[in-house]
């Protein structure tokens, strides 16, 4: 049984970590621990290296982006729905390569072995939601959606960011037509 203050000080230094591995990746434990408000050794008590810490903010990204189907689609048609979850997707996928300096090449496989499993779960519940309603193509396929999606958080993001473009087509892929 974990306490409520040692819950609490966790998703402190999680939230904090994020926005100081978004400002800078190179941020510093002190750096997040400062942030957080709490002492170096309760960083340390939850956190016991940087890697540690930097695929638990990343796994927390894809837990909360994943968690968020359920109520995109209740609230949007599922090509829009899909829309915006794959660009939350995109955003947090850009994060984590600005911390690819920052991960052994372990820690790389293991935030693909984590999340994989997720991701596709979320996308095969919007896209069966389309076929459901007969916007989304019967033979769409999850990890074809993902490999695609790859190139969206490869892609230029300045001077304009190329990905909105690129995602409008491969949704007009996915639609049916008649």
């Amino acid at each position: 049984m974990v306490r409520s203050d040692a819950l609490e000080n966790r998703a402190r230094i999680l939230a904090a970590a994020r926005e100081a591995f978004t400002e800078n990746s190179a941020a510093s434990m002190n750096q997040v621990a400062q942030r957080a408000g709490v002492g170096a050794g309760t960083l340390y008590r939850n956190f016991p290296t940087r890697e540690a810490l930097v695929l638990a903010v990343y796994q927390d990204e894809v837990t909360r982006i994943t968690a968020a189907v359920p109520d995109l689609l209740a609230q949007l048609p599922p090509l829009e729905a899909l829309r915006r979850w794959t660009t939350d997707l995109v955003e947090a996928m850009r994060k984590k390569h600005g911390l690819g300096d920052a991960l052994s090449a372990g820690a790389h496989q293991a935030i693909t072995e984590q999340s994989y499993g997720p991701v596709i779960a979320a996308i095969t519940e919007l896209l069966d939601a389309g076929k459901v309603d007969g916007t989304i193509r019967d033979d769409a396929d999850p990890g074809d959606f993902l490999q695609l999606t790859g190139a969206l958080w490869r892609a230029a993001s300045s001077p304009v960011d190329r990905a909105p473009r690129m995602l409008a087509l491969i949704l007009d892929g996915l639609r049916t037509h008649a």
